[in-house]
């Protein structure tokens, strides 16, 4: 098979993130808006998003898992069971 291609294993593929070439494809939306509307905040935006979801991808993160993280960090370590307007 040229390339490595089977075709019954286009399946393992599946859950891989999108990427356009070295860029994560969620960064695409920034990329795009910068295209359509080229000044220098836009290229400041989509270079913020190129940077931040590179920098997820280096820890491991996902976006949700970064979300969830970030909820977690601004809950704060205190966790309530009974509602304080209940006591």
């Amino acid at each position: 098979m040229a390339g490595g291609f089977k075709p019954d294993t286009h399946w393992r593929d599946s859950a891989r993130h999108p990427r356009f070439f070295l860029v994560d494809a969620r960064a695409a939306f920034p990329l795009l808006l910068f295209l359509l509307h080229i000044r220098v905040w836009t290229a400041v935006l989509a270079l913020i998003a190129v940077l931040f979801f590179a920098l997820l991808e280096k820890f491991g993160f996902t976006m949700n898992v970064f979300l969830r993280w970030l909820r977690a960090t601004l809950a704060g370590p205190k966790k309530i069971s009974a509602l304080w307007w209940s006591k």
